[in-house]
């Protein structure tokens, strides 16, 4: 091994040294100073030290003129090393280390890249002992082969650099990006860019480090832009005061259809209130607010976070419909509590759910849906997921107490209100196509249509129990006096209110709904043989039936003659001022006038047949009767129309009319008869002067005027 020269380990003569010529080896040795050595290795660049040359007079002046050189080298070198410390006290990571670079580079000629890295290289060689400084990337220059330096830095990975400085001052903000215009734009301004550096990655495929990278950078934005979406949903006047433009209120308009201050803070909360015009759109977000949130929704999409933004655009607004419908007084109910409760409190519930399913279905449900249309402009399918996540709970609440009313008991007095939710709920269904046009939301669209049918059905299983209510109503005690029953007044007072709503019953009886919302088939109500009309004369029959039976209970076949006349007189009253007498026709109406007729003949026959004909005596002359004959008939008429006048006041003819035809009609058979056997007395001269009349005509006469007046009398 040739012995090294001595002045080669001295750092400022090494600089100039010359080279020898060693006698062992004959090899020649080039000694470079510490700092080419490591340019050599840093920088894949050797720089030689300038050769010592013996001075003589022919090289004098070139001599001087690389005293020169080295002196500007020199200075050069002074100005790198001030660069390299510069560089080692602010460059605290790769990104700012280039930074800096780039700044020198820009600023003097003679700092290019390329020396920059080459002095860095050269000090890292010299001061190993010295705390390295944070690695430099290499100039994008390429490497000498074998060289063991770091990879070049392509653009790709100094605008993933750049992008990181610059989203992170952003992702990491305590306060609202958006309480700053300016700040959101910027911020955008780089998602844009980051979004369009992950694309550009991706399809080129060549780095998947870098595309990871890329890839967590874009999370976190995702993330940070997610916070900031649902915070100017739900908190859009945090933003509003930087907004410029924003939408100014004096609150006045607001009033109507927003609460106060919340229970549980001093924030105001907009909820929904009840309203009986339902022709307004409640708009819960100004327009700047929208154009904001619509600007973060689309970068959420085109980034690839479409149902994390459609997500956390539900749960933002969820809270406002919840807190909506909880205002209007409707709680949640399950089947098990519904069929549980008593009717007074179910009663109560659907008085309030009815106006809050209209509420919920014609202000709150569209004004969210306009809302995410313009959140969401452009931006299918991810719109259509977040509205009906955002509705779809409370919708699914007020359909569900629908369902658990339509399985519950089928009682007649549930009717009426069960034809109001009917109602309420067919009368939206054609308002909902336009909200629930989209595939997403058909299904809520079927259920409420569903829950229309339930209801219907539920209607035609009332009616259905309104008949076995009739038939198990039980002849035990026959009503006093032969009045009107009670299941008469019950049963033709409650199909009269029915026919309040003879349209829709009539649309139920005739079949479910169309897709429309309406009957399928077209409902001519004023025909006695469309549904309702048949059903109800069915009813009548089984009614008529049913008193037939009662009727047997009276021994005396007088007074059931007259209990059947009270009832069919009630019956036919009932369908005469009402659209009962439409449905039912006039064929009907004459059917049972006839039949009251007929019970009217038969109460006279029952009941006067027999003092009419004790009153006959035949006619004068040969063939009548003797005055003791006609004087024992006076005696049996006493005697009848005493026990008859005894039992029959008490007795009740409800109807006014129907009291006066049967006095007449009494007064017309017995009065003429029983007159006539008077005046045939009083001219027999065995009788008429000791001859004892106890009813004259005219006190018969007034008797038979206060028959039927029951407790009147």
């Amino acid at each position: 091994m040739p012995a090294t020269p001595p002045h080669c380990h001295s750092s400022a003569a090494a600089a100039r040294a010359v080279p020898t010529a060693s006698k062992d080896d004959g090899q020649s040795t080039r000694c470079l100073s510490p700092s080419a050595t490591s340019n050599r290795v840093g920088s894949h660049r050797l720089i030689p030290s300038p050769s010592a040359q013996p001075t003589t007079t022919r090289s004098r002046v070139r001599a001087d003129g690389a005293v020169a050189r080295l002196m500007a080298e020199d200075g050069e070198r002074k100005l790198l090393d001030t660069v390299q410390h510069i560089v080692q006290t602010l460059g605290s990571s790769d990104t700012m280390t280039e930074d800096i670079l780039k700044v020198f580079s820009n600023y003097d000629g003679r700092l290019s890249l390329d020396k920059i890295y080459a002095a860095r290289s050269a000090a890292a060689a010299g001061e190993r002992s010295m705390p390295a400084s944070p690695p430099l990337p290499p100039p994008p220059q390429a490497a000498v082969p074998g060289s063991s330096a770091r990879p070049p830095v392509t653009s790709m990975e100094r605008t993933v650099r750049t992008l990181d400085r610059q989203i992170s001052q952003f992702v990491t903000m305590d306060g609202l990006i958006w309480a700053d215009s300016g700040d959101a734009d910027r911020f955008l301004e780089a998602v844009d860019d980051l979004i369009g550096t992950v694309q550009e990655l991706d399809a080129a495929g060549t780095n998947r480090a870098l595309l990871d990278r890329a890839d967590e950078l874009l999370s976190r934005c995702m993330a940070r832009l997610e916070d900031e979406f649902r915070a100017l949903i739900e908190r859009p006047d945090d933003a509003a005061p930087m907004a410029p433009g924003g939408f100014a209120s004096d609150g006045s308009d607001d009033e109507e259809f927003y609460g106060g201050a919340d229970a549980y803070g001093d924030e105001p909360i907009p909820i929904a209130k009840p309203v009986t015009d339902y022709d307004v759109v409640i708009d819960a977000l100004s327009p700047g607010s929208i154009a904001n949130v619509h600007q973060i929704s689309r970068r959420m999409v085109d980034a690839g976070f479409g149902r994390e933004c459609a997500e956390a655009y539900a749960a933002a607004r969820r809270g406002f419909v919840d807190e909506s419908v909880a205002r209007l007084g409707v709680r949640p109910r399950t089947a098990e509590e519904v069929h549980a409760s008593t009717w007074e409190e179910l009663e109560f519930d659907i008085a309030r759910w009815i106006p809050a399913f209209n509420m919920v279905f014609r202000i709150l449900i569209p004004s969210e849906r306009r809302l995410c249309d313009r959140v969401f402009d452009g931006l299918a399918p991810f719109g259509d997921l977040a509205f009906i996540a955002a509705v779809r709970t409370q919708a699914l609440q007020l359909i569900s107490f629908g369902d658990a009313i339509s399985s519950s008991s089928r009682s007649p007095e549930r009717l009426f209100r069960v034809v109001d939710m009917y109602e309420a709920v067919r009368d939206i269904l054609p308002d909902l196509d336009p909200v629930f046009s989209d595939p997403y939301s058909a299904a809520l669209r079927a259920e409420v249509s569903a829950v229309c049918n339930t209801l219907g059905s539920s209607i035609k299983g009332i009616f259905m129990e309104l008949e076995n209510l009739i038939r198990r109503d039980p002849a035990r005690v026959a009503t006093p006096g032969g009045g009107i029953h009670p299941i008469t007044r019950y049963v033709m007072n409650y199909l009269r209110a029915a026919c309040g709503s003879r349209q829709t019953l009539e649309e139920v009886m005739e079949g479910d709904l169309s897709a429309g919302g309406r009957a399928a088939v077209a409902v001519d109500p004023d025909r006695p043989t469309s549904a309702l009309a048949v059903h109800i004369a069915w009813i009548m029959d089984v009614l008529q039936k049913n008193l037939d039976t009662k009727s047997k209970l009276y021994r005396d076949p007088s007074l059931a003659c007259i209990f059947l006349m009270n009832n069919g007189k009630y019956v036919i009253q009932k369908v005469n001022d009402s659209e009962l007498g439409v449905l039912l026709g006039d064929d009907w109406i004459k059917q049972i006038t006839t039949r009251v007729r007929r019970w009217s003949i038969e109460y006279q026959r029952t009941t006067w047949g027999k003092v009419t004909s004790v009153l006959q005596i035949g006619g004068p002359g040969v063939g009548g009767l003797p005055a003791k004959a006609m004087l024992q008939k006076l005696r049996m008429f006493n005697t009848y129309f005493e026990e008859i006048y005894a039992v029959q006041s008490e007795w009740v003819i409800a109807d006014d009319q129907l009291r006066v035809d049967i006095r007449s009609a009494v007064e017309d058979s017995v009065m003429s008869v029983y007159a006539a056997l008077i005046a045939r007395l009083k001219s027999a001269p065995e009788t008429g002067r000791d001859l004892y009349i106890k009813y004259t005509p005219e006190d018969v006469e007034a008797h038979i005027q206060h028959l039927f007046e029951g407790a009147a009398k």
